[in-house]
């Protein structure tokens, strides 16, 4: 069977949500962007007219309108964004049930089973993008290829509302010659390391001593150097088939820096209870935690350590991270907290048991974190704070989870 890979990936996903949500936007400059007033003033999506004046995600809002003095900013809905890729998942689900997301608004396709009904994988992508546009309301650019990594390429190649097929005869026409750092695998720093050796291009990187590339990058030389000549098999996985993430955590920068320890528990507990709820909701636990504090002067430390038992409780996530807060004595004032819950397992491969073994306390802890995921979801999460929590409530007002980015699927 011939193989056949779709990467599908929503134009300006945020933005273009926003602008058809909101039908005065479609002709104008338009970002999403974070807060200015709780320090979250970054841009966090643009749509195609600011994208052409400059502007990039990541950069701070005064930049952004330095460049596009006209732009109009918005702030994020994420419910929104999530059911919108909700809708465009279902579409991609009656092709195929190999749809593996990577992130929210783009995913693969393994179509390879589909294309005797639709003659080709190109007739799939250009359906997929038409039907998307007049029922979803929005564009998607879709690479067609052999293997996940030229798809990929293929969708980043042309935007918007494009297809681009890579196939076994173009492939070393149409991508060896991209940047190096265009392809998936290579980041910024992994990109700077081979063009310190001379690989400036895919096509470099495809003709390069592999033994150089492994002696340099371990394994992964060897993975990108099959990547950039083609070879590579790794398989879509199954839509429901998730794999275990490595860890769940969120961040906030505070409105304003946190100046006692008393104030800092009060963050920590709020972000904590955000981890141990996404934890709960997908039956994970932890075995490991970090905790990361940036100071006002933007400098960083961070921690982590082993956790004597398995565990999914916001209280228990919120005493440890303070002891890892007490044992690295930090300065303050604070304007940056994360607390990230590592090596995740099933809750019912794991079972959570109190330092002093008391499973009585355990259970009722267990019963009462049920009962508030319960009334938060029903009613937000405002309708249910803990008590340390309501004393300082410039810093936990309006902290929930639309606050901290990005999210996948």
């Amino acid at each position: 069977m011939v193989r056949r890979i779709l990467h599908c990936d929503a134009n300006n996903f945020y933005a273009s949500v926003e602008c058809m949500l909101d039908p005065s936007l479609k002709d104008k400059y338009v970002a999403v962007s974070g807060n200015p007033d709780k320090r979250h003033g970054i841009i966090l999506a643009k749509n195609q007219k600011a994208k052409a004046c400059g502007v990039k995600t990541g950069e701070v809002i005064w930049e952004a309108k330095r460049k596009c003095p006209q732009l109009i900013l918005v702030p994020p809905q994420y419910d929104k964004y999530v059911e919108y890729s909700d809708k465009i998942f279902d579409i991609y689900c009656q092709y195929t049930d190999r749809v593996e997301p990577f992130g929210i608004d783009e995913c693969w396709l393994d179509v390879s089973g589909s294309m005797r009904l639709f003659n080709s994988a190109e007739n799939i992508a250009d359906e997929l993008r038409e039907r998307i546009k007049t029922q979803i309301g929005i564009t998607i650019s879709v690479g067609v290829s052999f293997n996940k990594v030229f798809a990929k390429l293929g969708s980043d190649m042309k935007k918007p509302d494009a297809t681009t097929v890579i196939d076994e005869s173009n492939f070393r026409r149409k991508v060896w010659g991209l940047p190096v750092g265009d392809m998936l695998m290579i980041g910024r720093r992994t990109a700077k390391k081979l063009q310190d050796l001379g690989i400036n291009t895919i096509g470099d990187l495809a003709c390069s001593n592999p033994k150089i590339l492994r002696d340099k990058f371990g394994i992964n030389g060897q993975k990108i150097y099959d990547n950039a000549n083609g070879v590579n098999d790794e398989p879509v996985r199954l839509y429901y088939d998730a794999p275990i993430p490595k860890s769940i955590g969120n961040s906030t920068t505070m409105p304003k820096d946190v100046s006692s320890r008393d104030e800092v528990e009060a963050v920590v507990m709020a972000l904590s209870e955000m981890v141990a709820v996404r934890m709960r909701k997908h039956d994970f636990v932890a075995g490991g935690l970090h905790l990361g504090i940036r100071f006002n002067d933007l400098n960083y430390i961070g921690k982590q350590i082993k956790l004597p038992y398995k565990l999914n409780s916001a209280s228990a996530l919120c005493d440890f991270a303070m002891q890892i807060y007490d044992a690295l004595c930090p300065r303050i004032p604070i304007r940056l907290l994360s607390v990230t819950a590592f090596d995740l397992s099933s809750g019912s491969e794991a079972i959570q048991l109190s330092l002093l073994d008391d499973m009585e306390k355990t259970e009722k802890l267990r019963r009462l974190d049920k009962s508030l995921d319960a009334i938060r979801q029903k009613y937000g999460y405002d309708a249910m704070k803990s008590a340390s929590l309501l004393e300082y409530p410039f810093i936990t007002d309006g902290l929930v989870d639309s606050d901290f980015i990005p999210f996948k699927k």
